[in-house]
């Protein structure tokens, strides 16, 4: 499916993925699997690209673009498997000092009945905490008060994390957000990162079964690999049409819808992906089985497959 971009969301979707392809190939990705941490020095080269001040006022030191352009972006770090609490920066830049430069990193975390938890605790200078009801107020903690805690394991070796701590906190400066916006952003977003992995082991699969020989011919060849491939597309076109279409009407049901559809896109093709692969997708020498791992930590963010199901269903039934 052809999707008509204007030549500047175009250009700002390119120059995202040249910068991330040189700053964070292959070798990079490898390396942070044994050191999980955000890289500082290309974080501020995200904030100076203007990742996280994408939809900020021009006067206020923004570039003054909005939720289409967003969406763009975090597609491409979630084709590059990118780690570190990007959504969290993007939409907490402007209410907390140095976050939109890159210069500051903080977390955001829902904590809706439960302890909660959140990632990347030890780069956080801070974790801006949303509340069950949207009549709490919004917390800022410091992540230091859970430095002691017990870590929770993560599926997903570049993302780690710790369980949000204790306290009632400060009060986020500033107006008080709206946090059911701020959850609609955050699940479309992560839609986005779902919608590049998608795509990205579409090409992975596509790649390996032209150049790879079994019996002789590339195993592109044989019909049961092409129907992969093809329900891999499938999947990935329309996780794009939803999360492109969510984008521009802002809606809340079809901002979860998508979210539905890219978690399922970005999980189901990574296992396809593997298949292809066989047992190379397995290895640590590939990116594979980091976009399935990716793609299982985000599925349970800003809303799981069973409570967005029932999110939408009751939006259905009371019309």
């Amino acid at each position: 499916m052809d999707f008509q971009l204007t030549r500047e969301q175009g250009e700002l979707r390119d120059g995202m993925r040249a910068l991330l392809a040189g700053r964070f190939g292959p070798e990079r990705l490898r390396a942070a699997v044994a050191a999980p941490a955000p890289d500082r020095a290309l974080w501020r080269e995200l904030g100076a690209a203007g990742l996280f001040a994408l939809r900020l006022p021009e006067a206020d030191g923004g570039v003054g673009l909005g939720l289409p352009e967003a969406v763009l972006l975090f597609e491409e770090t979630g084709r590059a498997l990118l780690p570190g609490p990007l959504i969290a920066c993007h939409l907490l830049a402007g209410r907390l000092d140095g976050v939109a430069t890159g210069e500051r990193i903080v977390g955001l975390t829902e904590v809706p009945g439960g302890p909660g938890v959140w990632e990347h605790p030890d780069a956080c200078t801070e974790l801006v905490v949303l509340p069950g009801g949207e009549d709490r107020p919004v917390r800022v903690l410091r992540p230091d008060a859970a430095a002691d805690a017990p870590r929770p394991s993560s599926v997903d070796p570049l993302t780690p994390l710790a369980p949000v701590p204790a306290g009632a906190g400060e009060a986020l400066p500033g107006p008080a957000p709206d946090v059911r916006r701020m959850r609609r952003e955050a699940a479309l977003l992560t839609a986005a990162q779902q919608l590049g992995s998608a795509v990205r082991t579409v090409e992975k699969a596509v790649a390996y079964a032209r150049v790879r020989e079994q019996f002789g011919v590339p195993i592109g060849a044989f019909q049961a690999v092409k129907h992969l491939c093809a329900g891999m597309l499938v999947r990935a076109e329309t996780a794009r049409a939803a999360v492109y279409a969510a984008a521009v009407t802002e809606s809340e049901d079809e901002a979860y819808a998508a979210k539905l559809l890219a978690d399922d896109a970005a999980v189901r093709n990574a296992r396809d992906c593997l298949q292809v692969h066989g047992g190379m997708g397995f290895t640590w020498e590939a990116e594979i089985h980091l976009h399935l791992k990716r793609a299982w930590w985000r599925a349970e963010c800003w809303g799981s497959a069973r409570e967005t199901e029932e999110r939408l269903a009751a939006g259905l039934l009371t019309g």
